[in-house]
């Protein structure tokens, strides 16, 4: 192939069969360097894709490490695969350094078809797909996070927007209260939950709805839509 730096869809979760296209996963068979976020998780998706070599094999460094170090293997006439944990590289993960550093070095950029949770999110929201921004992770705070939710609630409000975000899964269900808490009632929230994953759930609701459904996500992977 020629070389070029791919961007890899890791899986949500599940088999790699089930979500990845078949160009995809021929694709990242093929290569043999690799720059990821988590070597474990790396090794383990990269086993899951049957590498036609043993992974110990592979070059696998940490995406972490300079740019300049990270594209060798380019600069060396190979081609060279990005990984992240879950979802695609650049979007709302590590590797958009390391496309830039590559896109300033003249290397083609190629990215591989694959699940993205905040797209899939929005197209199962049924919320305003022309006006969305994602604003990743809230404060921490209770009251820098309820600050957060009224503007971006207000933001929605006068651009017509969906506001995408997320949160460590330990903290959902303190998220969701907080949402509960502040938004009004006709604002309409969507919480998308393990998606592609077998127990996945998405349900789109008012706020006064979901305040009467006393719903609890739990320690599990989520994605929160809101339109005011």
């Amino acid at each position: 192939m020629t070389p070029a730096l791919y961007l890899v869809p890791a899986t949500l979760g599940g088999a790699p069969a089930q979500v990845l296209p078949a160009p995809t996963i021929e694709t990242v068979r093929a290569l043999r360097d690799f720059a990821v976020e988590n070597a474990k998780s790396a090794r383990a998706f990269l086993a899951a894709l049957g590498m036609p070599c043993p992974v110990r094999e592979l070059r696998i460094v940490p995406i972490d490490d300079a740019a300049a170090a990270l594209l060798a293997p380019l600069r060396a006439g190979r081609s060279l695969g990005v990984i992240c944990d879950a979802g695609c590289p650049g979007v709302a993960d590590p590797g958009q350094a390391l496309v830039a550093a590559a896109h300033a070095a003249g290397h083609r950029v190629v990215p591989l078809v694959g699940p993205s949770s905040l797209l899939l999110a929005l197209m199962a929201s049924g919320l305003e797909g022309q006006r969305f921004a994602f604003r990743g992770y809230l404060p921490r705070d209770a009251a820098g996070r309820a600050r957060r939710i009224r503007a971006l609630e207000r933001a929605s409000r006068e651009a017509q927007e969906t506001q995408i975000f997320i949160e460590t899964p330990y903290r959902n269900d303190a998220l969701l209260a907080a949402l509960l808490d502040c938004c009004v009632p006709a604002t309409r929230l969507c919480i998308a939950v393990d998606l592609t994953l077998p127990d996945e759930e998405i349900a789109t609701r008012s706020i006064a709805q979901w305040r009467r459904a006393r719903a609890a996500i739990g320690r599990r992977p989520a994605v929160f839509l809101l339109l005011a």
